[in-house]
């Protein structure tokens, strides 16, 4: 395994799922770069892809080196040894992943400003509400919400939501008043359906000092975050929502807050890295981004 493009193009193919797609962005022949996949395979004694005439997927072996090389050629970018460039800007493909409504509402406006200081950086933003894996997916960074299961990874906090219980002022008028927690059994909940799980999230609160989580059978289940407030703008029912989803609704009076006074404890919003000591100067300018002052506290 003397050859660093050997890291190189098994990287590239194993990120894209496309021997050819991998040769457009390396700027080479499709057939050099399943040569040197197969000489790499050859030295590794692994066979590291499934190939189909359809479909090109790693396989266990593949997925395990895969994970060691993006770690081993992220840290070798970060140090400036794959380009014979003097300055450190950043530049290159940078891959963010994050929950569709975050992404569009707080994220996107962080990265069109980036993109707009840094003309050589590419934007790859993928928005998805269900939790993807960074290393496999081959993302630079992912925005999650809560606390950091997975301990090889890293988390920069760049802000907190709150979660706000709210429904349209027509289901409101229509329904029973509302004035403890236990008083949403009598109430239609529009569910939000975990797509890490296909589990309904329980309603949390502080009531009373005392953190309350409220589970009910809800006739309404969602699985995407944009979808469970306008379901509520729509009558439906109530449904609990990160704040930002929520506000453009208050502000023009589709939504009313409900419970105010018993909001949870605000979720913690994370950038989540991959544990590495390094970090290349696209990632660096995107920490910098999303924790300085002219972000929005998310």
């Amino acid at each position: 395994m003397k050859n660093l493009s050997h890291f190189v193009y098994f990287s590239a193919v194993a990120r894209l799922g496309s021997f050819t797609q991998a040769a457009r962005e390396l700027g080479l022949a499709p057939s050099s770069v399943a040569k040197s996949v197969g000489r790499f395979e050859k030295d590794v004694g692994s066979r590291l892809f499934h190939r189909t005439t359809r479909s090109v997927t790693l396989t266990e072996e593949g997925r395990a080196l895969y994970t060691k090389c993006a770690r081993l050629l992220e840290e070798i970018e970060a140090l400036g040894l794959d380009s014979g460039k003097d300055d450190d800007a950043p530049a290159g493909v940078l891959r963010i992943g994050a929950p569709v409504g975050y992404g569009v509402r707080v994220l996107l406006p962080a990265l069109a400003r980036l993109r707009e200081r840094y003309p050589s950086l590419e934007i790859d933003l993928r928005l998805s509400d269900a939790r993807v894996n960074l290393l496999d997916e081959g993302l630079d960074a992912v925005v999650r919400f809560g606390a950091l299961e997975d301990s090889t990874l890293i988390a920069h906090k760049i802000g907190e939501e709150s979660l706000v219980l709210c429904a349209s002022p027509g289901y409101l008028a229509a329904h029973a008043k509302i004035r403890t927690v236990q008083d949403l059994k009598h109430h239609s909940l529009i569910a939000f359906r975990l797509p890490t799980n296909g589990r309904d999230r329980p309603l949390e609160f502080i009531e009373r000092g005392r953190k309350v989580v409220f589970t009910a059978d809800a006739p309404f289940r969602i699985s995407h975050g944009d979808a469970l407030a306008e379901a509520a703008v729509l009558g439906a029912g109530l449904a609990q929502v990160p704040e930002f989803l929520a506000h453009p609704h208050f502000v023009d009076g589709t939504l009313v807050e409900v419970l105010e006074r018993c909001r949870p404890a605000p979720l913690a919003v994370n950038l989540v890295l991959p544990g590495s000591r390094v970090r290349p100067a696209r990632v660096r300018a995107l920490i910098d981004a999303l924790t300085g002052p002219a972000t929005r506290s998310a």
